[in-house]
């Protein structure tokens, strides 16, 4: 199983690509919190893993999507429910997207999220939503999402970590 390397990938991209966006304490107390792996996701088989096809068994990204309320967070993050949504009624989350910096700025993240946004369109999801880290914005909307609310994510060490609740529609075409 990829999950001590999940780990690894997911903060070797938060303080290699968020550097200009969050400060050292807000990274620090966020990683493992606030930001990180949901195995839930892993076990509901819809989180994926990137490998270069050069360098078999190195991650250059994750990310998922799932049917469940939670919108963002690992394992031990804030507002956290196994509660299964509805399709036809309430949106598909989009999930911890995270690039190694090695592979940043290469299409990498867009590709994940088409491949997460197409399986969530073929288990009858018609919306998506996401909390976005600041430095996710900028992709996210060019992939056609909409800004919802700034939300402000308490830490445990008395920081507070900005993110962006964003929702998009599907074209059906994902």
């Amino acid at each position: 199983m990829h999950i001590p390397a999940l780990h690894t990938l997911i903060e070797q991209s938060i303080r290699g690509l968020q550097t200009n966006d969050y400060t050292p304490a807000q990274i620090a107390s966020a990683l493992g919190n606030a930001l990180g792996l949901d195995t839930q996701l892993v076990a509901d088989q819809t989180y994926f893993i990137a490998e270069p096809a050069d360098q078999p068994g190195a991650l250059a990204g994750c990310g998922g999507w799932s049917f469940r309320k939670t919108l963002f967070g690992s394992d031990h993050g804030p507002g956290r429910t196994g509660e299964i949504v509805d399709p036809t009624s309430d949106a598909a989350k989009i999930r911890a997207i995270f690039i190694h910096p090695d592979f940043a700025r290469r299409g990498l993240g867009t590709l994940i999220l088409s491949h997460c946004e197409v399986a969530a369109t073929h288990a009858g999801f018609r919306r998506f939503e996401m909390g976005s880290t600041l430095t996710g914005i900028p992709l996210y909307r060019r992939r056609g999402y909409r800004d919802v609310d700034l939300v402000d994510i308490p830490l445990p060490n008395g920081e507070v970590l900005p993110i962006l609740h964003m929702e998009k529609f599907s074209t059906g075409a994902e």
